[in-house]
């Protein structure tokens, strides 16, 4: 098996010959995480989380209305210009495993702060709660896949313009209320993620920069915060990590490259902020390499799909759609089958515990009538529901674990 550079892993262009089969063994490597990175980590809405990113920095920036939350005005004193880098994957409790290969990082991590995720702890929540600037519940991106009123599944990842993402992801964005004020706004993303669902719930009213590799996003992150005549907030999206934890695991080889990839990347934008600026780094969500022995299938058990109509969600975050009448069964089958494994619990019971903010009466249906949340590294698999790469994947995310929701807020100035 081939090794790819650092570079092809920061592209994106890891080699065929070296991608996971989708038959044989899998090969799980040990994440060393600690037994507190299974906590129950309950999401800081309104107090320190992702949600509170862009209105305390819209804060700082002078937008009327804005709250800084975080407390940023004094760490960011004096300061005009800022950006702000998602680094997807990059949870807290992957950084002592990261430490070794990526020493800007590492400097940047000394002695930083951390934030909570959203619920579900995954990818399209997280971005459009940081966009948003409000709770899941309120801008009703609800997991990875969630029910459309129609019967069919939205993939917030393959979303495209159906339906539409204003009226899906129904709040302003941090971004469009920072333009209103008077702040030069961008993004910096993948040139494939342009006018997407997702791009344009989470990022709309933001100023499109094209950048495919780890070194063009930094270029243009910072041409960004350089071309803006006065206050400028720039955003740039860096999802390599995450793709390279899912395919090989959390410490594995090519995570290891990965990691190297996104310190060259933070070492650019740190050494190139121009004045009266700062950098601010956070990520979606951690990570967990899942065993064998830990992944629970809907397909070898009948009684586990028992008056399920439509499955969605991800294998951390199970939503299942059931038939009328038939809740209490099904709960009872998947109690049986996973135990402690799992949290069995009713939308009702989730929205009640707070796990999503307040949820609006049309964002509802959105969460499955019953919800499978994984404890431990257990996950929830649904063979013949979704495609099958999902089964053969290392690592995973989405749960209420520590290191699924913690997440760090590092702080760089030019």
């Amino acid at each position: 098996m081939a090794s790819p550079s650092p570079r092809q892993v920061l592209a994106g262009e890891i080699p065929p010959d070296t991608q996971p089969s989708l038959t044989g063994p899998l090969v799980v490597p040990d994440d060393h995480l600690p037994a507190s990175a299974f906590e129950t980590r309950p999401p800081a809405y309104g107090d320190g989380s992702l949600a509170d990113v862009l209105p305390s920095v819209s804060a700082v920036l002078g937008v009327p209305g804005a709250a800084d939350t975080l407390g940023l005005r004094q760490s960011l004193d004096g300061v005009e210009r800022v950006a702000v880098l998602l680094v997807d994957g990059l949870g807290a409790y992957q950084l002592p495993a990261a430490a070794p290969y990526a020493p800007v990082l590492t400097e940047l991590a000394a002695g930083a702060g951390t934030l909570t995720t959203g619920f579900p702890s995954t990818t399209p929540v997280s971005l459009v709660t940081l966009g948003a600037g409000v709770p899941p519940g309120a801008h009703g991106v609800l997991g990875f896949t969630t029910l459309r009123p129609d019967g069919r599944l939205l993939n917030h990842v393959h979303w495209t313009d159906d339906p539409d993402p204003a009226g899906w992801q129904p709040v302003p964005t941090r971004f469009e209320t920072a333009e209103a004020a008077g702040v030069a706004v961008t993004q910096v993303v993948r040139p494939e993620f342009r006018g997407s669902g997702l791009t344009v719930a989470a990022y709309r009213g933001a100023a499109f920069r094209p950048a495919s590799t780890g070194a063009e996003l930094a270029d243009q992150m910072l041409a960004a915060l350089a071309a803006a005549p006065g206050r400028a907030l720039v955003y740039g999206y860096h999802p390599d990590l995450d793709k390279t934890g899912h395919l090989y695991g959390v410490s594995s080889h090519y995570w290891h490259l990965a990691a190297q990839g996104v310190d060259d990347l933070l070492d650019r934008l740190v050494h190139g902020l121009p004045p009266r600026s700062a950098l601010l780094v956070v990520a979606d969500h951690g990570q967990l390499n899942v065993p064998v022995d830990a992944r629970y299938d809907m397909a070898d058990d009948p009684a586990l799909s028992d008056g399920v109509v439509t499955v969605a969600g991800e294998p951390r975050v199970r939503y299942l759609h059931v038939a009328r009448g038939a809740t209490a069964d099904l709960a009872a089958a998947w109690k049986a089958v996973m135990g402690d494994a799992a949290w069995i619990m009713t939308r009702e019971e989730m929205i009640d515990a707070g796990w999503f903010g307040p949820v609006p009466a049309g964002h509802r249906s959105r969460i499955g009538d019953l919800v499978i949340v994984c404890q431990d590294r257990a996950v929830a698999l649904a063979s013949g529901w979704e495609p099958p790469p999902v089964g053969r994947l290392i690592a995973y995310h989405g749960s209420v674990t520590a290191t699924e929701m913690t997440v760090p807020l590092l702080i760089a100035r030019g």
